[in-house]
């Protein structure tokens, strides 16, 4: 699972190659090993990370990062916005500029209004972006200016750490695609943005019919309703298979590509294919018959293998960027198996983290202690002293707890409302996940030697989030991606979140809240970074999760590509932008 939140990759592309130039296919596609497919395309909708990486080259964001320098450039928007406070002060005004060139596939320029109805279908109370809407609260408004229809201001409360990126950071979608009735026209965005009518507006009739259309598969899996400015758009989707983008021909970003554009008006080939193939030993298989270009998140066995083959080295690059993610095991707070925070440490301390990196990951990580990276050395709090693998002090934190062998079967039991209850765990994976099996596999292991039975169960990736979101689990191996910008902990930590969010493990309370919302308001970077530590001591001492390692991306791209280094940012390329040395540079 990979925190796709909303400073991810927006992939806005051009086309190198005008229309009719003729050329071998095979030189003008790039064919990307996917482990499982995408859960639907809906831009707001989205819950996968699969999902996230092909939406970003279907639609695009105002603002977005360079995978090189890691700043924020001008997408739709031709630059960072002017910033300003109205006449109370209280008020932040973000004012953007959409590039002159912007059109929507039928010809009809991009302006302030598609603006405004992006805004307005994600603050739609009924549509089904509990996921995402929160990092959008600080929009209150919107300013638009009838003698400059690209021009607009967007009007939100001050003192949000993430005004300028959040304020850039969603898709903007065409309303004659997604609101052909113009129902939202009915609404504005200041209206939407009041929480003192969101319970009526959550009842009146348009805005359950235009969410239920919305929200429904149309949207979310037919080709023909997937429609944003990017440069490619879905010519093929076999569910579990495969998935193909075609390059537009006829996309406005063709005006502004070249060597010296961003990756984000670069898009060379013509064809961008997702492969779908859940066994990696199959996979691997594919990649050496050169059916596939591209694959990452390779094991760290078969990506030591693959370095120590000749056969893999000659036709293909491997590196191993820099990961902006941390993997973990997440337990339900609320379970009353693990609602004693004792129980709770004391799985902690049944987690042999050295082993599963040296054995599971083979040395390619670094152990983490939070939900801050590593990587983020002025925010990541190094003083704390992680969970050291320790089976006796387990069994005096579970004894403590009250958890003993009553009846000498080698389980530890308990009386929980009265009933006596073994202490029988079972931990949730995807399928697929190897790595995920193999860590979970050793934590029976260890456990077991504790009096605790653990039961490791692997579902399809869909049931799976499913499960999460229910919060039907016990415990769960997941991982998150964070952004290079200073994480907002809301979508994850807050209770708010518990309901529709990603909060699954039910952490938090009102002191935590309030820690979140002042990391969220607080301006100053080292007061903020003094916050961030703060709160990495309380998830160390409640265990919401039990910290695992940041992980080195293993990529594996081929050679005949050039423009196709390696970024820290997920996936860890830029596929768009991958030339070939046997593709001229432009046609005749």
């Amino acid at each position: 699972m990979r925190k796709y939140v909303t400073l991810q990759n927006i992939f806005v592309v051009a086309i190198l190659l005008v229309s009719g130039c003729i050329h071998d296919n095979k030189l003008s596609q790039v064919t990307v090993h996917e482990i499982s497919d995408a859960d639907q395309l809906n831009p707001y909708n989205y819950q996968s990370a699969e999902a996230g990486y092909l939406i970003d080259k279907i639609f695009q964001q105002l603002l977005n990062i360079d995978h090189k320098t890691l700043n924020l450039v001008g997408v739709l928007a031709k630059d960072i916005p002017e910033t300003a406070t109205d006449s109370s002060g209280k008020k932040l005004l973000l004012t953007y500029r959409l590039r002159p060139e912007t059109k929507w596939d039928n010809g009809e320029p991009i302006t302030a209004k598609d603006v405004d109805f992006s805004l307005k279908v994600f603050k739609n109370p009924k549509v089904n972006d509990e996921r995402q809407r929160d990092y959008f609260n600080f929009i209150q408004d919107i300013k638009l200016y009838a003698d400059s229809p690209k021009k607009f201001t967007l009007i939100c409360t001050g003192g949000y750490m993430l005004s300028i990126p959040a304020s850039g950071s969603f898709p903007i979608i065409p309303q004659y695609v997604y609101d052909p009735q113009h129902i939202m026209d009915g609404y504005t965005l200041k209206q939407l943005s009041d929480t003192n009518q969101t319970k009526q507006l959550s009842l009146d009739p348009k805005i359950i019919a235009f969410a239920d259309s919305f929200n429904s598969v149309k949207f979310q899996r037919n080709p023909k309703f997937i429609v944003g400015s990017g440069a490619y758009s879905v010519e093929q989707w076999l569910p579990n298979q495969r998935l193909i983008l075609a390059r537009k021909h006829t996309w406005y970003g063709n005006a502004l590509n070249g060597d010296n554009a961003n990756d984000y008006f670069r898009a060379y080939p013509d064809k961008l294919i997702y492969e779908t193939i859940n066994d990696e030993a199959t996979a691997l298989v594919a990649l050496k018959a050169g059916k596939v270009d591209v694959m990452y998140g390779i094991k760290p066995k078969n990506f030591v293998d693959m370095q120590k083959d000749d056969n893999v080295t000659k036709k293909y690059n491997l590196s191993t960027p820099v990961s902006l993610q941390y993997s973990y095991l997440g337990l339900n707070m609320h379970n009353p198996k693990l609602a004693d925070v004792r129980v709770r440490q004391a799985l902690a301390h049944l987690l042999d983290v050295d082993r599963i990196i040296k054995q599971v990951g083979y040395g390619l990580g670094q152990r983490t202690i939070g939900a801050v990276n590593p990587s983020k050395k002025s925010e990541y709090n190094d003083t704390i002293k992680p969970y050291d693998f320790n089976i006796d002090k387990a069994k005096k934190l579970l004894a403590d707890a009250g958890w003993t062998d009553s009846d000498g079967d080698g389980i530890l039991d308990k009386k929980i409302n009265g009933i006596k209850t073994p202490l029988h765990i079972t931990i949730y994976y995807n399928t697929g996940n190897d790595q995920r099996r193999d860590g979970c596999l050793i934590f029976k292991e260890d456990a077991r030697k504790a009096g605790i039975d653990v039961d490791v169960v692997s579902i399809e990736w869909s049931v799976f989030l499913q499960k999460l979101r229910k919060h039907d689990f016990e415990m769960y191996y997941g991982a998150w991606v964070s952004s290079p910008v200073d994480e907002d902990l809301d979508q994850i930590w807050s209770t708010a979140s518990q309901q529709g969010g990603d909060n699954y493990v039910y952490f938090g309370d009102a002191k935590t809240d309030a820690l979140i919302q002042q990391v969220k308001t607080e301006l100053d970077q080292n007061k903020r970074n003094e916050l961030y530590k703060q709160f990495q001591v309380i998830t160390h001492e409640q265990v919401p999760y039990i910290f695992i390692y940041s992980q080195l991306e293993k990529i594996a791209i081929s050679k005949r590509f050039t423009n196709a280094e390696p970024s820290s940012l997920r996936p860890g390329f830029w596929e768009p932008g991958f030339r070939t040395t046997e593709l001229p540079s432009s046609a005749n």
